[in-house]
Order: structure tokens, then C-alpha cells, then sequence
């Protein structure tokens, strides 16, 4: 896996950044965390601000709010430069740009929501940005 550290974002909070150059396709980490169900986690952390939370495809959701893993920090971008992929209902992290030492990286969200959430609104600053960490759709 890649090296990475984090830092203050140019985006949003804290960030995640590459350690050394990364190849287009590369493996940069395993996003971990304790797996609880999505009626666990909106109960928790319904209308706490940040959250480090990840859904997958079954519905569980990885918590990553007290795992020290870096990937936690890594934020949303409507012109990303990773992107997540779900593997054996796991999450990992994979390039899709080659990336410059120091360079910070960030994936979309595409976050499905139901009308009435709130506090989605993106502040990524790319020339393509939605307005919005919701899905492209």
C-alpha cells in the first residue's frame, strides 16, 4: 500500500495526503473500521457534524471514527483523483490519476440521500464541481 500522512485540506478540515508518487491504479490502502448496521449508525450520528462513516453495498456501514487509519481523512472531490471500490465487503482505495508527492488526494462520495439531508453540500472548488457530495445522477 501507499504511504500517506495527513494534513490541514485544501478542501475541508483535515486531509489525506500521498507520501511519495502514486501510479494511476495503485493500491493506496484499506479504508477499516468497526462494522455496525445503518440503523446503529443514524442513531449515533444523526446531526453530529463530521463523520467518518462508509456504507457498503449490503447496507453495513464502516465506522472509522476511532480507527487510526488515515484513509478516514481522505475527502470528497466531484473531480477526483481516487477512487473507492467495494471488494468482498471491504473498501479499498486505488489511484485513478498518477499523483505527485504531497499531492492530496479525494474521491467522490456520490452520497445517496433523501431530500430533506442536509449538510451535503460540497465545497471541493473544482471547475466541475455539483455543489453537492450526492451522486452524479
Amino acid at each position: 500500500m501507499a504511504p500517506i500522512y495527513t494534513g490541514k485540506s485544501n478542501i475541508e478540515g483535515t486531509g489525506c495526503y500521498a507520501g511519495r508518487n502514486i501510479k494511476k491504479g495503485e493500491l493506496i490502502g484499506e479504508y477499516t473500521g468497526v462494522f455496525i448496521s445503518e440503523e446503529t449508525a443514524d442513531e449515533q450520528y444523526t446531526g453530529t457534524g463530521a463523520t467518518y462513516l462508509f456504507m457498503l453495498d449490503d447496507g453495513t456501514v464502516i465506522d472509522a471514527t476511532d480507527d487510526p487509519n488515515p484513509m478516514k481523512y481522505i475527502n470528497h472531490s466531484c473531480d477526483p483523483n481516487c477512487e473507492a471500490i467495494e471488494e468482498d465487503g471491504r473498501i479499498f482505495v486505488y489511484a485513478i490519476a498518477d499523483l505527485k508527492k504531497g499531492e492530496e488526494l479525494h474521491y467522490d462520495y456520490q452520497l445517496a440521500a433523501d431530500e430533506e439531508d442536509t449538510g451535503l453540500d460540497c465545497v471541493c472548488g473544482a471547475s466541475n464541481c455539483r455543489g453537492t457530495m450526492r451522486g452524479g445522477d
